[in-house]
């Protein structure tokens, strides 16, 4: 069995590299985009260094029992979970591009997912056990036995999540979002952030997961231009939504609708096609907050706690992503232990009324055929 480390990836995926089919950058030139992973790739990576191996095709195959449905924890549009033990004892989840994918754009994006993971180290971010690019193209993880916040916070045959799991996801996901844009050598959008994408360990602590859509964001870039435009319903930023923009607000946003899932228990779209936030953001504007709490929790739930989640999450939410806090800021609302300086985010009168309401139905009526992410089930399983 080989060792590598991340700033090997280039060599290993050398000539799939050239292969693939060169995005457009926010100014419209070519390839820079796949340069600039590549760059980042090879960048110095800042201690501890992330480390993973390379597996043979025979190892997962055996550690998945030849990939047998038996093994089969989640699909989606492009690739398949398996759950698997090594030799050693350790369970692993084993990610496999679907062979009957020809999408050469959808290769890129499982390529992308290696280049990033493999380039992150924290404890709420999933970390990447190996890959095998023989006999097709595998993601190797740690398997999580818990699966996702999702599976375990909308599983009617479980009892609820106690309020004090939830704020320990909030905060979790905040930090590891956080890094993600602000502490990687190399800024990660991750465009997918969704409660299906979050993973638990044993004792209960959010890992972010599934990073094939993922995007880095140079340093000299404001945003990236994004076509076609990948999601899932519920959770689309609108300046994404209606225009393909991209950057760092795009993730807050949707951590806003976490916020909401996990203080509500709804599903961020219920079975009239609303959206969670579209149903929240009345309730938030009128300070009824005790109307958001999921009945199931009884009244069991912190009080200061609550309202510094909701208020994080009224701001999530926010239709214009200039109004919208950073992650930085997000994580300072809901930790400092204060009073919430309220004035410090008020919008301006004219920003409140210009809120741009209804683009969720938009979103859903005219454009579903992209607005379900490719890997939807991939996450309900234990990847």
């Amino acid at each position: 069995m080989k060792y590598i480390r991340t700033n090997s990836l280039k060599r290993l995926f050398s000539l799939k590299w050239r292969s693939l089919e060169e995005p457009t950058s926010p100014n419209g030139s070519k390839g820079e985009e796949n340069s600039e992973i590549l760059k980042n790739v090879e960048a110095k990576e800042p201690s501890p260094r992330p480390t993973w191996k390379c597996f043979s095709y025979e190892e997962i195959s055996d550690a998945t029992n030849a990939f047998s449905s038996d093994n089969l924890v989640g699909k989606g549009g492009y690739a398949q979970v398996y759950r698997g033990t090594l030799e050693n004892g350790e369970e692993i989840a084993v990610k496999r591009l679907t062979k009957a994918v020809t999408d050469e754009r959808k290769e890129k994006e499982f390529l992308n997912e290696i280049g990033t993971i493999g380039h992150v180290c924290h404890p709420n971010v999933l970390s990447l056990v190996g890959c095998c690019i023989d006999n097709g193209l595998y993601l190797i993880f740690h398997f999580s036995s818990k699966g996702s916040v999702a599976s375990l916070l909308h599983d009617e045959d479980l009892p609820p999540m106690d309020w004090k799991t939830r704020y320990k996801i909030a905060i979790g996901t905040a930090r590891g979002l956080h890094y993600l844009h602000k502490g990687c050598q190399r800024r990660i959008i991750h465009r997918d952030i969704k409660s299906t994408n979050i993973l638990l360990t044993l004792d209960l602590e959010p890992q972010i997961s599934d990073f094939g859509l993922a995007k880095w964001l140079p340093s000299q870039w404001t945003h990236h231009s994004i076509a076609p435009i990948e999601g899932t319903f519920g959770h689309l930023a609108p300046e994404y939504y209606m225009h393909g923009i991209v950057d760092e607000k795009t993730d807050v946003f949707a951590f806003g609708v976490i916020l909401l899932e996990l203080i509500s228990g709804r599903k961020p779209v219920d079975g009239s096609h609303q959206s969670l936030h579209s149903w929240a953001k009345p309730i938030l504007n009128i300070g009824e907050i005790e109307r958001l709490v999921d009945p199931r929790l009884r009244g069991a739930y912190d009080v200061t706690q609550l309202k510094r989640l909701a208020f994080a999450g009224s701001m999530c939410i926010r239709a214009s992503p200039t109004w919208r806090p950073s992650m930085t800021e997000v994580l300072e609302v809901m930790e400092s232990e204060g009073e919430i300086d309220k004035e410090r985010w008020k919008m301006a009168e004219e920003e409140e009324v210009d809120e741009f309401w209804g683009f969720e139905d938009l979103e859903y009526e005219c454009n579903t055929s992209f607005s379900v992410s490719p890997h939807d089930s991939l996450s309900t399983g234990s990847c």
